[in-house]
């Protein structure tokens, strides 16, 4: 079983604008993402503030490492493995009833309380991210699957927006 490399692409290029994106918002603000890293309890209040710079180094090294060949496969399984601990960390707060976290996902001007709908995004994204790990087959690329990739990330991109801002809920004025 392999992946066409076009749609093989598209999967990396819309999970690497998607981790971009989050690792600037988290360095936009890295005092803050700090304090959102550390209020998961999940590690010594300590070791949550040191730890949190390394969550958007990672999130950049998937973002930049999606676009090499030789970095591809790494990335991948760096990606899934990130979004996987963002599902267990929201998964053990909502356990301990701690629905008011910051997600940490929205950036430093934007608090959005952890939900059960983020840990079924983030589950999806990464099985997205596995397909990707599949064979490429060897169909040459035409430029026609550039113009694909290009549309396709932004339309991706645009309901990714849409559906994160209908799945939150509205704040009070």
């Amino acid at each position: 079983m392999s992946i066409d490399p076009a749609v093989a692409c598209l999967i990396a290029a819309c999970v690497g604008l998607l981790f971009l994106v989050a690792a600037i918002h988290k360095l936009r603000d890295l005092r803050r993402f700090r304090e959102v890293f550390a209020a998961y309890r999940l590690a010594p209040p300590a070791a949550g503030r040191a730890l949190a710079p390394v969550v958007p180094a990672l999130e950049l090294a998937v973002a930049v490492g999606l676009l090499f060949d030789n970095l591809r496969t790494p990335a991948l399984w760096t990606g899934i493995a990130l979004l996987l601990l963002y599902v267990a960390g929201i998964a053990i707060n909502l356990a301990r009833g701690r629905r008011d976290l910051d997600c940490g996902c929205a950036g430093p001007y934007d608090r959005r309380p952890i939900a059960a709908w983020m840990i079924w995004r983030n589950l999806g994204i990464a099985i997205v991210l596995a397909a990707a790990l599949l064979p490429w087959s060897g169909r040459p690329m035409v430029l026609t699957d550039a113009v694909t990739i290009g549309f396709g990330t932004a339309c991706c991109a645009l309901v990714y927006l849409c559906l994160d801002r209908l799945l939150t809920p509205a704040r009070a004025p």
